[in-house]
């Protein structure tokens, strides 16, 4: 066990620096362009893609990895197979959304004006067809992780955030804020490509297409569209917080979005880390029946947030203004700017260890088979508490109706989840 803790940390310190340039890059956008309309269009326009890598991406990839232990069919088949499954629905979903860009963009960012709304459509080109890509790469993560392979995908993610960022900037001068959709493209490629060469220097599998519908396939699906449904509902909080923000005025969006980045960095950290390398264990356990160590497993990351996630909550909401000014405060990012930022993240910081609780917990459900509760859960939670918190209060609140929105609605779904796991398995 102490093994496995060590890959944790291994793996946790490349995501450090990986979010670190990922964060960088929030922070360049902001000397650049301050909460302003600029930045309000470069956040909306990654809002889609980045839905579309995590959902989609996450539901095919987690279905992939408790599909392949208990996979009767020969494996190398088996990955050629869901290989050529994720290709395919992510081009078929990307294309249609392509397709159907200007109702869209329309339906959900709304008040957005002509000047920001074509400037977010051409960023929304840049940006859209990455997620092909990144729907790719996070596939290519699990295949390496199931092999013991975590530090490729972490390094992976890195390389992402770095040519990100670096690319973003560097072409400023030329390109404006379509620098950063170029950004995403690129670094996207950069990142398939590496994991493509990581891949093939393990000698793990062929990835050359294989078409046909198997029984291991169609058990995929069957795991992943519940997943899918339940990572949409996850990820509806950024969507829902771009709806909401849209009409409260310039740098409504931006600000929500830097303080939402701020909050999440570190259980980002630690989230990506633990279940990196702890749900194929958990898939793999399950599949033994080794109850005792899914137990051990479940408690002791739990003890592990609680201790590293309530301090850092609580030193973020208590030193909210020094930090967003120590962070953001400079060029464009002004006095003004600051004083947007702050009360919404000194509210986001509660949230901390509910967000990453729920993401840990729920991985326990897909190890177990269950991925319909979490559904059932996110529904009451994102779609229910969430929404009607916001626009109770969103008048009176303005963008803090947001913060307030998702810390309550994600610590009911902490409870709800935490009850019945409780309750079914005695974790």
């Amino acid at each position: 066990m102490s093994k496995l803790f060590k890959i944790i940390g291994a793996v946790a310190i490349i995501n450090i620096v990986a979010r670190l340039f990922g964060f960088g890059r929030e922070m360049v956008i902001g000397f650049q362009y301050g909460t302003s309309k600029v930045a309000d269009a470069i956040a909306t326009a990654y809002t889609i893609p980045n839905f579309i890598y995590l959902v989609l991406g996450g539901a095919l990839t987690t279905a992939f990895i408790s599909v392949y232990h208990s996979s009767k069919m020969d494996k190398e088949l088996y990955v050629r197979k869901a290989f050529t499954t994720v290709v395919l629905s992510a081009v078929l979903i990307t294309g249609l959304i392509l397709l159907l860009t200007d109702p869209i963009l329309h339906l959900i960012f709304k008040d957005l004006s002509e000047e920001d709304y074509a400037l977010t459509k051409k960023l929304f080109f840049w940006m859209m067809p990455s997620s092909i890509l990144l729907v790719m790469s996070t596939w290519m993560s699990g295949l390496l992780n199931i092999n013991d392979r975590f530090q490729l995908s972490s390094l992976a993610i890195l390389l992402y955030n770095a040519a990100f960022a670096i690319i973003g900037v560097v072409l400023t001068g030329w390109l404006g804020p379509q620098s950063y959709g170029a950004g995403a493209m690129v670094s996207a490629i950069l990142m398939v490509l590496f994991l493509y060469w990581g891949i093939k220097r393990a000698d793990l599998s062929s990835l050359k297409p294989s078409f046909g519908m198997t029984p291991d396939i169609k058990k995929l699906w069957w795991l992943a569209l519940p997943i899918l449904f339940g990572g949409a509902s996850l990820q509806f909080y950024f969507i829902i917080h771009r709806f909401a923000a849209g009409g409260l005025g310039e740098g409504a969006i931006s600000s929500v979005n830097y303080a939402s980045k701020l909050a999440s960095f570190p259980q980002a950290i630690l989230m990506t880390a633990v279940t990196t390398v702890i749900y194929p264990m958990l898939a793999k356990k399950e599949g033994e029946g080794d109850t005792q160590t899914i137990k051990m497993l479940y408690k002791k990351g739990m003890l592990y947030m609680v201790t590293l996630l309530v301090p850092a909550s609580a030193f973020c909401y208590f030193f909210a203004e020094p930090l967003v000014r120590l962070i953001f405060g400079y060029r464009n990012f002004g006095e003004e700017d600051i004083m947007l930022v702050v009360p919404v993240f000194k509210i986001f910081a509660i949230s901390m260890f509910f967000l990453a609780a729920n993401t840990y917990v729920t991985r326990f459900y897909y190890a177990k088979g269950n991925s319909i509760m979490p559904i059932i859960f996110s529904l009451i939670s994102v779609f229910g508490i969430n929404i009607a918190i916001i626009f109770a209060f969103v008048d009176q609140l303005g963008t803090q109706a947001i913060a307030y929105g998702t810390v309550i609605s994600a610590a009911v779904n902490f409870v709800l989840l935490a009850a019945y796991a409780r309750f079914k398995w005695k974790l």
